[in-house]
């Protein structure tokens, strides 16, 4: 078993979590502007992630771009890793590789306190992917209680590279976001991701 094998039910049975949806989650997040040059360069790749329709290509054009500016900008807060094995608790069922792990700590040779993992959707469906995503994040948590890190928010994103969508684990309460943002307005999801790796979400939706 591995994280791509829970579901909603597992998760509630396995984990205790409960699953609920909450109408703009992150609303109150401000917009960041990104770089002139990188929202260029989104749109202009747009096109061609859609009709190249490849996890790997939405994932070069549109997702990794958008995760490395985060880290660009804060290079003494944030750390972002990618494709690594992530084996929290196997006999849970707690292990696979993840596609991209936001670390709040700069250290780029291990991993230290995970923070936010993202997933690309598999087959454009971010609503079948949210399961793994939670379970992700749920091996997060356990990882950061394990190296003694005090409990906090983890984070999760399930994107098609075009559609983003944010969720949020406090415990065993799990928030889904019921909105979806396009990549057309980089700059609320820029915002998200900022905000979720520097620990500054509003304490309305922290």
């Amino acid at each position: 078993m591995a994280y791509s094998d829970f579901t909603i039910s597992k998760l509630k049975s396995d984990c205790g979590l409960t699953v609920v949806e909450r109408q703009n989650l992150f609303g109150g997040v401000a917009e960041i502007d990104i770089p002139a040059g990188l929202e260029v360069t989104l749109l202009r790749y747009l096109p061609l992630a859609q009709n190249m329709n490849t996890e790997k290509g939405r994932s070069e054009m549109l997702i990794a771009p958008m995760l490395f500016e985060v880290k660009l900008r804060n290079p003494d807060t944030v750390s972002i890793f990618s494709g690594i094995e992530f084996s929290v608790d196997p006999s849970a069922g707690l292990n696979g590789r993840c596609d991209f792990i936001l670390s709040r700590n700069p250290l780029q040779l291990a991993l230290t306190a995970p923070v936010c993992m993202l997933m690309e959707a598999k087959k454009e469906d971010i609503v079948a992917c949210i399961p793994q995503c939670l379970a992700e994040m749920v091996a997060a948590q356990r990882f950061n209680r394990a190296e003694g890190i005090p409990d906090g928010p983890i984070y999760g994103v399930v994107t098609t590279g075009i559609l983003w969508r944010f969720l949020r684990l406090d415990g065993t309460h799990a928030s889904v976001d019921s909105v979806e943002y396009f990549i057309r307005t980089p700059g609320a999801i820029f915002g998200i991701l900022t905000a979720m790796a520097l620990g500054t979400l509003p304490t309305s939706v922290a």
